[in-house]
């Protein structure tokens, strides 16, 4: 697997989202978590999801991998389209969410890193034992090989003594080591594409920064993509090619990380970067996006950033803006730019 990545043309597209739309079904009503986004990543690309908590992130991911909890939660239209390393392509959302093909492409192709170690690893299984089962799900290895294999992607995450760690149950690690044996697991199989859920949340700085080197590392190594989904745009200008900025479930912006930092062009992101706490600017008052966001059951009309948009105009509380490319490889759904 690991040989036939690397022998991927330059520019190749793993992964197409288009025009996807899931929602919850809820006794308060119709909550559209994802509403309408649409985005490629290529092979060896690092994709940004960027937005506020509830913006549909976190949703966009396990609409990927189809782990939302049906039917309570389900994708109700789009196409979410794989191409997997030896060729053709995949409507993954075509594919029984159960079945064998799935759960193929589940772990093997598209790996996911969880937010919450702790909720994701099980307290009474070793993480030897829960990496070892993962490698046996998806390779045709026997169980000393996949010991094997375990202990070399625990070294390669930076485990001290992996040897002996393999042996160690979740609760005997720190906070960060158990965010490393959660993307030791996920690369164990040699995935295309690395989605990492807010993968440093809750760690602190010197921590964090040794986890998004590994990564960087990895998967320079690797040559997989990754979907990185975070609120920390300092995390994204470090480790983003690309960056797709969210806001109550819909795209508002997409574009290079270099085009986002020097030119944001939609007010709300605008808004998230002056909010950024910047060294050297003592003394300099933050400058916070007044309002809140708006109930997902009760959505104004038009653009949902409207109400709390300096520069909103009577047509952006009326109607929901277009996506424009305003320059080569610049989109944004204002209707400031139309």
């Amino acid at each position: 697997m690991a040989v036939e990545q690397r022998e991927l043309a330059a520019n190749e597209v793993l992964l197409e989202v288009e025009g996807l739309h899931t929602q919850f079904f809820t006794e308060q009503g119709v909550v559209k978590a994802v509403d309408g986004v649409s985005f490629t990543i290529e092979k060896g690309k690092v994709l940004g999801i960027v937005g506020e908590s509830g913006c549909g992130k976190s949703i966009t991911a396990l609409s990927i991998m189809r782990l939302l909890p049906e039917p309570r939660g389900r994708i109700v239209s789009g196409t979410i389209t794989f191409h997997p390393p030896d060729g053709g392509s995949v409507n993954i959302t075509k594919l029984d969410r159960h079945s064998a093909e799935m759960r193929s492409i589940r772990g093997q192709h598209i790996a996911m890193i969880f937010q919450e170690p702790m909720t994701s690893l099980n307290p009474v299984y070793t993480v030897g034992d829960q990496i070892i089962e993962a490698i046996q799900l998806h390779q045709n290895v026997d169980k000393e090989a996949a010991r094997q294999r375990a202990i070399e992607v625990l070294h390669q995450v930076d485990i001290p003594d992996p040897e002996r760690r393999i042996n160690e149950y979740p609760h005997q690690m720190s906070g960060g080591q158990r965010q490393r044996v959660m993307i030791a697991m996920a690369l164990s199989c040699y995935p295309s594409i690395l989605i990492a859920d807010e993968p440093t949340t809750a760690l602190d700085v010197t921590i964090q920064a040794k986890i998004l080197r590994n990564m960087r590392r990895l998967q320079q190594q690797y040559g997989m993509a990754i979907i990185l989904i975070t609120h920390d745009l300092g995390v994204i200008g470090q480790m983003a090619d690309d960056v797709l900025v969210m806001y109550v479930g819909r795209k508002v912006e997409q574009a290079s990380v270099r085009q986002l930092f020097l030119n944001p062009l939609h007010p709300y992101t605008q808004g998230l970067l002056r909010s950024i706490p910047l060294i050297g600017l003592r003394g300099k008052k933050l400058q916070p996006i007044a309002g809140s966001v708006p109930s997902p059951y009760n959505l104004p009309e038009g653009c949902c950033f409207a109400p709390r948009c300096p520069q909103a105009m009577p047509k952006c509380r009326q109607e929901v803006p277009i996506e424009a490319e305003v320059e080569p490889g610049h989109f944004v759904a204002c209707w400031l730019y139309k």
